[in-house]
């Protein structure tokens, strides 16, 4: 079975590309939920995280995302301890989730796959691109914040370009094209990788 990640900046449409590849019949592990969920439920976790943000950043004993990420969005050495608690654990869910499937290839998705080096256990990897504007658009739209808010969260990313150069398949997600047609065409490739 191979193992393909599935990367992108923020509001690069990963997400949408991750849907199609499941309505293919594809299992996709969704990192970045994995993650929130581990947040909310790994007990060892949530203690390291209240250590180091303060009890503050649980509320009723669900984390507190917005209060979490004034704090790390606007500190690079407290988005990196907050990393440096939670990717670990992720990869590793990441790993036991694969190890459960039963495909000829499954998907990891997740934004920061070369930042945090989950991209060493992978085979191939699928980026996803989209224009600077559109993504924050996007985003704005998406997540309620204003473009400073994303483009502070934007800069703790690999650039885009770099990240491209870094993965075997790139999928242009600028809107001027069906997306449907090029997942398509990748699947049908990694496909006959598996052959």
């Amino acid at each position: 079975m191979l193992k393909i990640g599935l990367t992108g900046g923020i509001g690069s449409g990963k997400t949408t590309v991750a849907k199609i590849f499941k309505i293919l019949g594809i299992p996709v592990f969704d990192a970045d939920t994995a993650a929130k969920d581990l947040m909310n439920n790994n007990e060892e976790l949530k203690r390291k995280i209240r250590e180091e943000f303060g009890e503050e950043v649980y509320q009723n004993g669900i984390l507190n995302r917005k209060y979490l990420a004034e704090i790390v969005f606007n500190d690079a050495y407290k988005l990196e301890k907050l990393n440096v608690l939670v990717h670990p654990i992720t990869i590793q869910a990441g790993i036991d989730w694969a190890a459960k499937q039963n495909a000829k290839y499954v998907i990891k998705e997740a934004a920061l796959m070369f930042e945090a080096g989950s991209a060493f256990n992978l085979d191939y990897i699928i980026g996803v691109f989209a224009p600077t504007d559109l993504r924050i658009a996007r985003v704005m739209q998406r997540d309620g914040i204003t473009k400073e808010q994303v483009v502070a969260r934007m800069e703790n990313q690999i650039d885009e370009r770099i990240k491209n150069k870094l993965c075997d398949f790139v999928i242009d997600n600028d809107e001027n094209s069906l997306l449907t047609s090029k997942i398509n065409d990748i699947n049908k490739k990694i496909s006959a990788l598996t052959q």
